[in-house]
């Protein structure tokens, strides 16, 4: 081979090279290891092979003359079956050209493979009967990672001379231009590899994250995996949508993906939580539900009214006086079983507790009981605060506490160093309790202050919400007491009203709905 040659075959090697280190998908690279090496070796066709398990994969196939492109970012599958590299009685496979450069972790250079004793090549012989072809040179390079583990190999077949179709032989340049260019490529797919693997690894370690949150309260399970699917789902509608101000917003893959994530990662401030604040399922629970005390002290009342009427009615026969009247005994009994069936059911926490109600708990406390002698309010401070909540169960502290998950969230994710295609994954987490009218928590931003996604999420996570079947203090409601709500909000000013739509006329609803909700909540 000429000196010119060389050079030109120098600079096609780095071009590849540098092509190679550029950002590339899987699929993209293997087009262009197969491509650079048939186009360096001016091969007539090549497989580009995986290792997988106890067998050798095939990813990509080219031949230029049968004009065959397979695997990679072809839309036709590889239907040829595996190589194993190990045989029935678990010796291993020499048999084939790719597993021998495997076990032998070394190059294979084949000129002439109809007069070749050493390997089989009757799939070979097959293959060229059925296209009328002529398969000739092989050459195979075993792809080596950073550890010296094969984890490819890179099969090139009939060199061809230049300006002509006529086949020739893998010389040794050719063969060492090769192993050069897979080098470069190993360590490329292996560079993928890895990164996938840490990816798998990242997301594998967020779901842990997302499920341990969610198996912390039986009250919210489910929702950290429910939320991610819903604003994936509505996110994908509105980057489709040609109306409005979304008409403009196109979600790439790298976005994408950065919202997942986020969507997992939305509540992980949760983790700090006390589960006695998110499993609360009355008003008077704490580490046990306090209702049980206050019942055991009405019984106290009622039996000591009790004693009262039968103390009175023994005095009132031995003195031959009237006896005390029995209907006001049974009275003072139905008042007493009145206010504690009252409290028990004012206990429960709703949507809304009336002022009338929250004034009945008052005068209630009001009554004392005695105990040993002393005499203490039949009701505390505490479970009077706790009783008159006016919406659901918590207190305005608990509340607090709920609310400052977020808090959590973003002091969180600000703790870990993102890499770019992830940057935006704490903004996207952090603002599904903002409000576009400014009114949300935890930083009051507005429609303008949020990203598009960061918007969608905050959609889902209410939708979510509302539809949950395992809320502590209510079921979940129903799809069209959910969208009423949505509804609501939406002319309130409190969600994005484009996105708010997208979620409408694309009945994402009912995608959700088909697959989370119960039958008796898809009333639409």
């Amino acid at each position: 081979m000429s000196d010119n040659k060389i050079v030109e075959n120098l600079e096609k090697l780095i071009e590849i090279g540098i092509a190679l280190s550029e950002d590339n998908s899987y699929p993209e690279l293997l087009e262009l290891i197969l491509y650079g090496a048939k186009s360096l070796t001016h091969s007539d066709g090549g497989t580009l092979y995986s290792i997988e398990n106890d067998t050798i994969k095939m990813d990509i196939v080219h031949s230029t003359s049968l004009a065959i492109h397979l695997g990679g970012l072809s839309d036709d599958p590889i239907t040829f079956p595996n190589i194993p590299l190990y045989l029935e009685d678990g010796s291993p496979n020499y048999k084939n050209v790719v597993s021998y450069a495997y076990h032998h972790n070394k190059s294979v250079n084949i000129t002439d493979a109809y007069n070749d004793k050493q390997f089989d090549f009757s799939g070979v012989r097959k293959f060229d009967a059925i296209n009328d072809y002529h398969s000739k040179a092989f050459l195979a390079i075993p792809l080596r990672n950073h550890e010296n583990d094969i984890i490819g190999i890179l099969q090139l077949i009939n060199p061809q001379e230049k300006g002509s179709n006529k086949v020739i032989a893998y010389d040794h340049i050719a063969m060492r231009l090769t192993e050069a260019l897979a080098s470069q490529a190993s360590m490329v797919l292996t560079k993928h590899q890895l990164i996938r693997v840490l990816e798998e690894m990242f997301e594998s370690v967020i779901e842990l994250t997302a499920s341990a949150i969610d198996n912390k309260s039986p009250y919210t399970g489910g929702h950290c995996r429910r939320v991610p699917e819903l604003t994936l789902s509505i996110a994908d509608a509105a980057s489709a949508t040609e109306k409005g101000y979304l008409k403009d917003f196109k979600l790439s893959s790298t976005e994408r993906y950065a919202l997942k994530i986020a969507g997992w990662l939305h509540d992980c401030g949760k983790i700090t939580t006390p589960e006695y604040v998110v499993d609360k399922a009355t008003k008077l629970e704490t580490i046990f539900d306090r209702i049980e005390l206050i019942e055991t002290r009405f019984e106290v009342l009622q039996r000591d009214v009790e004693i009262k009427y039968l103390k009175e009615r023994l005095e009132a026969l031995e003195n031959n006086t009237a006896a005390p009247s029995h209907a006001d005994f049974l009275a003072a009994q139905q008042s007493l079983t009145d206010d504690i069936n009252f409290i028990k059911q004012m206990n429960t926490g709703t949507e809304y507790m009336p002022p009338e109600n929250q004034q009945r708990i008052l005068d209630i406390a009001k009554m004392t009981w005695l105990k040993l002698g002393i005499e203490y309010d039949v009701l505390s401070q505490n479970e009077v605060h706790n009783l008159n909540i006016a919406k659901g169960t918590l207190t305005e502290k608990e509340r607090l506490v709920i609310n400052s998950h977020i808090t959590a969230t973003i002091s969180m994710l600000e703790k870990i160093n993102f890499p770019k295609h992830l940057k935006n994954v704490p903004e996207y987490a952090a603002g599904h309790h903002e409000r576009m009218d400014g009114t949300g928590y935890p930083n009051g931003l507005t429609r303008e202050q949020m990203s598009v996604p960061a918007r969608i999420m905050a959609i889902a996570d209410i939708f979510e919400a509302l539809t949950a079947k395992d809320r502590p203090y209510k079921k979940g409601k129903s799809l069209s007491e959910a969208l009423t709500i949505l509804g609501y909000m939406k002319k309130d000013n409190h969600i994005d009203p484009d996105i708010y739509d997208v979620f409408i006329e694309n009945k994402l609803y009912l995608q959700y709905a088909d697959e989370f909700l119960d039958d008796w909540q898809i009333d639409i």
